[in-house]
């Protein structure tokens, strides 16, 4: 009859521990059926889930392995009802929890742990993404690694309801200035290839049409349209229509000036260094300006750019663009006219903006996230980043500091 047997060691964390371990497990001729082992702090956690086939004395080889090797060892016997609960338990869905902030709370984990028992969910890890906290306990430099701290949450449960899920994170990380970002796990999260912006609000600081608007001497009658439109309350087509018309007559000087002005989004340059390095195809789409488009992807390296065309006659704005204009319709269909074109599943897409004119890129794409966006985008988003900058979309897709390259 088979026997299995949960392996726990621990101690001072130093080389050879594991190979004098396997030489134990192999010598009593067991089957190893799972395995984890993390080093903190200098410590090593080890744990193997193990079957025998016979009688041996496996507690005692063992015993005797941990006291060469410095560790504390105990062998627990595991049920066959036990290990069937956690076969079936390791076939759940399991869901991605990641949790963004400059500084995460330790009481943040008191009600992360509520609210996911309330849910019926198992945490089965934890671990970090970010990098390490500088000693003086302050935020890491402009140009050191992505800034803040994330920790990554893997959950298992069944018949979750999601949406009520994610709801109530969005409030509990609300309420801590955490940002929680729930998504199902896949084999797509790592293989994601295309990632498409949104411009205005999302890679630069800045609505460009409110920037035209103050040099025109026109900026509070078009900033207040544009924040309706932002918000939802006005159609987009009728709205940019009418805040275009207060443009006529612009100096096309001006559209230079601006752009060389443009601020960019904080870790937007270092989120683009790591995407091209890493073999992603990356998009702007925007409800903005062609002009001002082309200026980032010169800058930046953007393989592609879809945005509203200008009509200039004369050195002077006209207040019109060609068709057709780019709304929220328009960069959903972009979003898969490029997928398509790329060989690409939808699955393999993520989508960043901050507008309600984003709301349908977002939910077409693999991964969608709002990022700084008003809160009717953020309710309505599967996902969303405020606490920090661009370059946080890394974390989401899965990456460690570790992994990406400074510089």
């Amino acid at each position: 009859m088979t026997r299995r047997l949960l392996i726990r060691a621990s101690g001072p964390a130093r080389p050879g521990q594991l190979a004098g371990l396997g030489r134990a497990l192999a010598q009593s001729g067991a089957r190893l059926l799972d395995i984890n082992q993390s080093v903190t702090f200098g410590i090593v956690s080890l744990e193997a889930l193990v079957g025998l086939d016979h009688d041996v004395d496996l507690e005692g080889a063992l015993a005797a392995a941990g006291d060469h090797l410095g560790l504390d060892v105990q062998a627990i016997q595991v049920s066959a009802e036990d290990y069937h609960r956690w076969s079936v338990q390791a076939s759940q869905p399991r869901l991605i929890m990641t949790l963004l902030a400059p500084h995460l709370p330790a009481g943040i984990l008191a009600e992360v742990g509520a609210l996911t028992a309330e849910h019926g969910l198992t945490v089965e890890l934890i671990h970090r993404l970010s990098g390490r906290e500088p000693l003086d306990g302050g935020v890491p430099g402009e140009h050191d690694a992505i800034q803040g701290a994330c920790v990554e949450c893997w959950l298992r449960g069944e018949e979750i309801d999601l949406e009520a899920l994610r709801e109530k994170a969005l409030a509990l990380g609300a309420a801590h200035g955490v940002d929680i970002a729930l998504q199902e796990d896949s084999i797509w999260r790592r293989h994601r290839r295309l990632v498409c912006f949104d411009m205005d609000s999302t890679l630069i600081q800045a609505e460009v049409i409110d920037e035209l608007a103050r040099r025109h001497g026109v900026y509070d009658e078009v900033a207040e349209v544009t924040e309706r439109a932002m918000r939802g309350e006005l159609d987009f087509q009728q709205s940019f229509r009418e805040r275009m018309a207060k443009l006529r007559g612009l100096d096309e000087s001006v559209l230079a000036e601006i752009a060389e002005e443009l601020p960019l989004m904080d870790g937007l340059e270092r989120l683009m260094g790591q995407l091209k390095r890493l073999g992603y195809r990356t998009a702007i789409l925007s409800g903005g300006f062609t002009y001002f488009a082309r200026h980032l992807q010169d800058k930046l390296g953007f393989d592609e750019v879809h945005a509203n065309e200008l009509v200039i006659e004369g050195g002077k704005v006209t207040g019109e663009v060609r068709e057709p204009i780019v709304d929220a319709d328009r960069k959903a269909a972009l979003l898969h006219e490029i997928a398509e074109r790329e060989g690409l599943a939808m699955e393999q897409t993520i989508a960043v903006g901050d507008g309600a004119n984003d709301l349908k890129m977002l939910a077409a794409a693999g991964l969608g996230i709002a990022f700084r966006a008003k809160p009717l985008v953020r309710q309505r988003a599967r996902h969303s980043i405020s606490t920090l900058g661009l370059d946080a979309v890394l974390y989401l897709i899965g990456y460690r500091q570790g992994d990406l390259e400074e510089g």
